[in-house]
């Protein structure tokens, strides 16, 4: 059988999502507690890879298992067990061909920043001071929905198939005392979103036009776009998947 994980984490004290050799990370800590609950060696896959300090609202990670378990004790003897920064919200069945990554239709992040020092949310959100024109940086989001190649804000060497996604949604929204850019599309490259908030707030601040950012995603050169924003303002809020992919 085929089971979907769904789950969120506090990304500060991991290298990312994805199993390294000499660092921990969250698959890892999730592996071995489902693994010990369930007396058996599961490899998990996830629906993405989120860099050191990324956090995630939510992932979705598959993993299969022949035998019986109930769920509900599984959910919360792994919540019992893991460290506080990662929490199980549900497991369930799904098609046996289901994948957490390929069968995702989108993905939705945000990033996060505050205007104000707060001690709280140091490793929460990005401490930006300078005054930026929104205005301007949701005219600049708005382009990227007419573009599909962002070749430009991928990082360099990176071994995709395509550098095309569809973006479907991309604006900037005060919440609080928070600036926070939504994103939206069918697929993300590596350092992508942190790219092009980079750029975006070079736009906000009055030192990129928006020509520009038309000509710099059509160079496809990453040497041209904004630097990367640091990770710790980052999050993987939302992966929709189609309704039939649960078993029935």
């Amino acid at each position: 059988m085929r089971y979907f994980i769904e789950l969120s984490y506090k990304g500060t004290a991991y290298h990312g999502w994805q199993n390294q050799p000499n660092a921990i990370t969250v698959q890892e800590v999730i592996e071995k507690a489902v693994g010990m609950l369930l007396d058996d060696q599961i490899g998990i896959v996830g629906a993405g890879r989120t860099d050191t300090g990324v956090h995630a609202v939510h992932m979705v990670a598959h993993f299969d298992y022949e035998g019986e378990f109930d769920r509900q004790q599984l959910i919360y003897k792994m919540n019992s067990f893991l460290p506080k920064d990662i929490v199980i919200h549900d497991i369930y069945d799904v098609h046996p061909e289901a994948h957490a990554r390929f069968n995702a239709v989108s993905r939705e992040y945000h990033y996060r920043i505050t205007r104000k020092k707060d001690a709280f949310k140091i490793d929460l959100c990005y401490y930006f001071k300078p005054e930026l024109n929104v205005g301007a940086m949701n005219e600049a989001a708005e382009m990227l929905l007419h573009h599909k190649n962002f070749k430009c804000f991928a990082r360099s060497n990176t071994d995709v198939k395509t550098y095309n996604c569809d973006i479907e949604y991309a604006r900037w929204e005060q919440i609080g005392d928070e600036l926070r850019f939504v994103i939206k599309a069918d697929r993300f490259l590596r350092n992508m979103v942190r790219a092009i908030v980079g750029t975006l707030l070079e736009i906000g601040l009055g030192k990129m036009s928006l020509a520009e950012l038309d000509d710099i995603i059509q160079s496809k050169d990453r040497s041209r776009a904004g630097a990367s924003v640091p990770a710790h303002g980052l999050y993987l809020n939302r992966i929709e998947y189609p309704e039939t992919i649960r078993q029935q």
